[in-house]
C-alpha cells in the first residue's frame, strides 16, 4: 500500500482524509509541524520511504515553499502542494522549486486522491520501455533514470516525464498544450508559464548539453541525436 506523508498543521484534517485515502488503498500519515515532517521523511528514507508527500504552503516554522526546497535537496519524492489562496503565483513558485502538482484549498478529497494517483502512476517503472541513447545522454524508462555524460541526474518525477516525452521522439516539436496534456492529464489550468518553468529546470540540469530546442510560438523539441 503506497504511503503518503501529509505535512499540514490542521489537526482536524489528517484523520478523516486518512479514512478516505484508505478507500483507495493509500495510507496517509500526518505531521502537524514541519520539523516533525522532515524527521519522518528522513527516518523513513532509510526504511523504504514514503511514496509521495503533500505539503501545505501555510505552515508554522517555515512556509511550504521553503520546505519543498529543503526536501528537493535530499529527495526526488513526488510532491503535491496545497495552496490556500489558490493564487497562480503560488503554483508557479511551487513548480519552480520542484513540486510535481498543486491543489488549491479548499479541495475535494477525491481530487486530491486523483492527483496522488497520477504522480504515483507516473513514478512506476515502465518495464517495457527500451533505453534511449543519445550523444552524451542516456534515458532509461524502466528505472526512471537519466545519465548525462556519465553522471546520474537528480530529476523530479515531472522533469523525468518531460525528458522521456521529448526523448521518445527526438526532433519532434511538442506544443505547450501537448506537454500539459501529457504531464497533467485532465489538469490543464497551469498555463504556458508552468511548462516554461519545468522546461527551464530540465534544461539547466542537462547542461552543458544543448539538449532542448525552443521554437518560438511552436513549442519544444529534443535537439540531441543518437551517437553514430
Amino acid at each position: 500500500m503506497p504511503r503518503i506523508l501529509l505535512i499540514d498543521d490542521d489537526a482536524g484534517l489528517g484523520e478523516p482524509l486518512g479514512v478516505y485515502f484508505a478507500r483507495f488503498e493509500l495510507q496517509l500519515v500526518q505531521a502537524l509541524r514541519l520539523s516533525a515532517g522532515l524527521a519522518l521523511l528522513r527516518q523513513e528514507a532509510r526504511q523504504g520511504g514514503f511514496d509521495a508527500a503533500i505539503l501545505d504552503v501555510m505552515l508554522p516554522e517555515m512556509d511550504g515553499f521553503e520546505l519543498c526546497r529543503t526536501i528537493r535537496k535530499e529527495s526526488d519524492i513526488p510532491i503535491v502542494m496545497l495552496t490556500a489562496r489558490g493564487d497562480v503565483m503560488d503554483r508557479v513558485v511551487g513548480l519552480e522549486l520542484g513540486a510535481d502538482d498543486y491543489l488549491p484549498k479548499p479541495f475535494e478529497p477525491r481530487e486530491l486522491v486523483a492527483r496522488i494517483q497520477t504522480v504515483l502512476r507516473r513514478r512506476r517503472p515502465a518495464g517495457a520501455g527500451e533505453r534511449l541513447l543519445f550523444d552524451g545522454l542516456l534515458v532509461d524508462p524502466a528505472t526512471r533514470t537519466a545519465i548525462r555524460q556519465g553522471e546520474a541526474l537528480d530529476l523530479t518525477s515531472t522533469e523525468f516525464d518531460l525528458l522521456l516525452l521529448l526523448a521518445r521522439e527526438p526532433g519532434k516539436v511538442f506544443s505547450r498544450d501537448d506537454i500539459l496534456n501529457h504531464l497533467r492529464g485532465h489538469e490543464a489550468e497551469l498555463y504556458t508559464r508552468a511548462v516554461d518553468i519545468v522546461v527551464s529546470r530540465l534544461r539547466k540540469k542537462l547542461e552543458p548539453l544543448d539538449a532542448i530546442k525552443t521554437l518560438r510560438n511552436a513549442g519544444y523539441s529534443l535537439a540531441l541525436r543518437p551517437p553514430p
